[in-house]
């Protein structure tokens, strides 16, 4: 049983740990702005500057649905993208990730003399995440 207990622990540290965006940066960061004035792009504009590689995921979000689960991707990508002094992101796609399951069950059984019964019921549910991916850009004259 300790064993199980401590795999639970692991995946519940490496889960907190996990982060809900990040970037890598390939140009020049800016001054911050407001998340509010980033746009969002299905194509670079004419003369936009790359500034970062940007990934974020619902890791920690409340929805269920999958609107709500992509809203909060793309609120986080603004959120990145402004931090950079990025104006703009291209979007590069989403997906959908299996980041783990759980399960819980419960079961009884009773004896008589030579007789036994047992009964029970068990539930498993996957988990996943949405993930997205853009480029944080600037775009003169925005």
């Amino acid at each position: 049983m300790k064993i199980i207990t401590l795999i639970a622990s692991c995946a519940a540290a490496v889960a907190l740990a996990s982060c809900a965006s990040s970037h890598v940066l390939v140009g020049t960061a800016r001054a911050p702005i407001d998340p509010d004035q980033v746009k969002v792009y299905l194509q670079a504009p004419p003369g936009a500057e790359t500034i970062a590689l940007l990934e974020a995921s619902d890791i920690g979000a409340n929805g269920f649905s999958a609107q709500s689960r992509t809203n909060k991707v793309m609120k986080r990508l603004r959120k990145e993208a402004a931090k950079l002094g990025a104006n703009g992101i291209v979007l590069q796609g989403f997906s959908t990730q299996y980041t783990g399951s759980i399960g819980t069950g419960v079961a009884s059984a009773t004896g008589t003399g030579n007789t036994a019964f047992g009964s029970g019921v068990g539930f498993t549910a996957a988990e996943r995440s949405k993930e997205g991916k853009a480029i944080a850009v600037f775009v003169p004259d925005h």
